[in-house]
């Protein structure tokens, strides 16, 4: 019997839903990927916790590195203590540094698990930030206490940075300063305004062309330094523009969540591989692991048209996830780990469960279903009519 539910609609009024009733996506096991795929992770809060959660992050850490096992039990790299986990908002270095910790010793358990930590400045009083020294000296004491975990570094985008520097010259300096002292290659991250405000204008140039020529400037100049670079601008010219502008060996990681499957599926240019095609950290891979598993294993077989087949339905939720303001995504991807029974509530750091709409919520449920993502759809319509009746929706 097909299940159904009513859900609220974006005019305010109450619709019968179906489920499709589909298999929900299930990868083949041991199928190794040619493309390197990071999932930026999420933290899973502990709601039980006597904190004020607006001030005081509490984390479930035995769930936490549990999801983080799955996500290697797919075969996917984990991006840890990023913007997923929500990384100054609502996670501070010290947990911060707690994750990255435990999450690289739960990987010494599972071989091959690729890790790869964020590394920030976070821990500065941006106040007190009065110069690009200050910001050196934040980047390097978060990059010693993750090497001497044994971590890989993501070099973050810096709001203190960004606050202080006056041109591309000093984005240019801290950048050569703090890749110079890399135990290991680098994967740079560059965010958007989209997803964090105070990073307008970010590596210093007056528009995105002169911006990103800073930030190839930095790589050329360091380029045995650098692993690749992740780009979250949402949008997919400017990737492929500077993805065909890196310097041989260096890669693009996907961090486009709108238009992550051609980018991925890449379009073959140049006699560089790199060149032609985008390995992929995305947030958007917590939430649709199975089916990001599932079809980076169609796509190492050659079955192109699979691969899209299994992804292309997904691309409609993650823009929807990611709609603006794209900040709070986190909450759409802590929703649908909570419906799929990943974790046992929608409860979130910071309180950030609050930053969505019952209607987005219920288009987010739509768009999972359509995109084969409910793995257990008994239970996610349970947990859906509990969030409903909590709203008042019996």
């Amino acid at each position: 019997m097909a299940l159904t539910l009513k859900l609220p609609t974006a005019a305010g009024s109450l619709e019968s839903y179906r489920l499709r009733g589909t298999e929900p996506v299930r990868p083949a096991q041991g199928v190794k990927f040619n493309r390197i795929a990071y999932s930026a992770a999420h933290v899973v809060a502990d709601p039980l916790a006597a904190v004020d959660p607006w001030l005081t992050a509490a984390v479930d850490w035995d769930t936490t590195i549990a999801y983080r096992r799955r996500l290697w039990s797919l075969g996917l790299g984990v991006a840890e203590a990023m913007d997923t986990a929500q990384r100054g908002m609502g996670l501070d270095w010290k947990a911060s540094l707690e994750l990255i910790g435990r999450s690289l010793d739960a990987a010494k358990d599972v071989p091959g698990a690729l890790v790869a930590s964020g590394c920030g400045t976070d821990h500065l009083n941006i106040d007190e930030v009065k110069s690009v020294d200050d910001v050196i000296r934040g980047y390097e004491e978060q990059m010693a206490a993750i090497e001497k975990l044994g971590g890989r570094l993501i070099i973050m985008a810096s709001r203190a940075l960004a606050r202080v520097a006056k041109s591309p010259a000093d984005y240019e300096r801290v950048y050569d300063r703090i890749l110079s002292q890399a135990k290991q290659p680098v994967i740079l991250h560059w965010l958007g305004e989209m997803f964090d405000p105070a990073l307008a204008g970010y590596w210093g140039g007056k528009d995105t062309a002169a911006s990103m020529d800073t930030a190839l400037g930095v790589i050329a100049a360091n380029a045995a330094k650098v692993d690749g670079i992740k780009i979250s601008l949402l949008d997919k010219v400017q990737e492929i523009a500077m993805r065909r502008r890196l310097p041989a060996g260096v890669r693009m990681y996907t961090g486009d969540d709108f238009n992550y499957a051609e980018l991925i599926a890449g379009d073959g240019y140049g006699s560089e591989p790199t060149h032609g095609k985008s390995d992929a950290l995305l947030g958007i891979f917590d939430a649709i692991a199975p089916a990001a598993s599932a079809a980076l294993g169609e796509l190492a077989q050659g079955n192109l048209e699979r691969f899209h087949a299994i992804l292309g339905p997904t691309v409609p939720l993650s823009r929807h996830i990611f709609a603006a303001p794209t900040r709070f995504y986190k909450t759409g991807v802590v929703f649908l780990a909570w419906l799929n029974g990943h974790q046992s509530h929608f409860t979130m750091v910071g309180g950030q469960q609050s930053t969505r709409s019952l209607p987005h919520l219920a288009e987010l449920f739509r768009l999972a279903d359509a995109a084969n993502l409910l793995e257990q759809p008994e239970l996610a319509v349970s947990r859906t009519k509990a969030l409903l009746a909590v709203h008042g929706v019996e």
